[in-house]
């Protein structure tokens, strides 16, 4: 799931990535082309709240691809995407449209 919250300052959006308990066991990260595709610069952390795993992340506007990493093994989707894309690698990328 993906929320998004204007920031009061700036033009940047705050982006809440968030993917359910039982898709992970021990990690998730959100990688994309905001951040090189790195896949330890956006790690999301386990909510006792809720019980899922969430990151926020601040985008400035613009279109961009991501997937989770999860576990340190897998990729995955966000089937609540604003869109999907094909990616080089013979896979399909997530992605989200940020607005200011």
């Amino acid at each position: 799931m993906i929320a998004r919250k204007p920031l009061a300052r700036g033009n940047k959006v705050s982006v809440t990535f968030s993917v359910p308990a039982e898709n992970a066991h021990n990690s998730v990260s959100v990688v994309g082309d905001f951040n090189e595709w790195d896949d330890s610069a956006h790690a999301l952390k386990l909510s006792k709240k809720d019980g899922a795993w969430k990151k926020a992340v601040q985008l400035a506007p613009g279109r961009y691809e991501f997937r989770y990493f999860v576990d340190g093994e897998r990729w995955e989707n966000e089937p609540e995407a604003d869109d999907h894309v094909w990616s080089p690698f013979f896979s399909q990328n997530s992605v989200i449209v940020v607005e200011a």
